[in-house]
């Protein structure tokens, strides 16, 4: 069974790449403008998020629009806002359940094969978000990298990566690496590795004869 040490670990590592997933989620620098080629207007730097736009002027002045029309928005935009949100909601159950199974509390049943079991499914569904996340990521990073070598698309309309996708990025990997350190605290089929371990019976010991046998 998984010391404690090794969940608290994994449990931290989870809870810091949600937080990441979190901020990756509301900051809008997904992707930037990019100065390629003869785009080489640097006064204005335009930044698209998940949620909203900003233009930031050199002057030091940021200004965002939310997206009037969610049925307007691409596909890929679409499903990245999903994969994030979901993603966030099955952290929030993650850490409720892995909290319940953590040896180190004694919330949840005291049986200790029963919490390590509960923490297993906590660390099983920090895996789910952090893969939900890693594919939102990777869908959006896919998006940019098609949109900028596309000959279709004007040179002033082509994006680069953002810092935002980045975090998201290594939230991802953080939850992924926390989630399978605590699925490692699955049990045994009895609860220990050696409980199910059968020994050879010691043989009696005969009784010396006495005495009065050689009578």
């Amino acid at each position: 069974m998984a010391n404690s040490g090794l969940q608290l670990l994994g449990f931290a590592l989870a809870l810091l790449g949600w937080i990441a997933t979190l901020v990756a989620t509301i900051l809008p620098q997904w992707q930037m403008s990019s100065y390629a080629g003869d785009n080489i207007i640097v006064a204005v730097a335009v930044y698209q998020g998940l949620w909203m736009t900003c233009a930031w002027q050199s002057t030091g002045q940021i200004q965002c629009k939310v997206y009037d029309s969610v049925l307007a928005l691409q596909a890929s935009l679409q499903a990245t806002r999903a994969l994030m949100v979901v993603s966030i909601v099955l952290g929030v159950v993650a850490m409720g359940v892995a909290t319940m199974g953590m040896k180190c509390t004694r919330c949840g049943s005291e049986n200790k094969v029963t919490k390590a079991r509960i923490a297993m499914t906590g660390g099983i569904i920090f895996l789910v978000a952090g893969l939900a996340s890693l594919v939102a990521c990777s869908w959006y990073g896919h998006q940019i990298v098609s949109d900028f070598y596309n000959p279709l698309v004007p040179v002033n309309t082509k994006y680069e990566f953002g810092s935002a996708i980045f975090i998201g990025w290594a939230g991802a990997a953080l939850v992924i690496l926390g989630g399978g350190l605590l699925a490692c605290s699955c049990p045994g089929k009895s609860g220990s590795a050696y409980s199910g371990r059968q020994y050879p019976q010691g043989k009696a010991i005969s009784k010396p004869p006495s005495n009065k046998e050689y009578v």
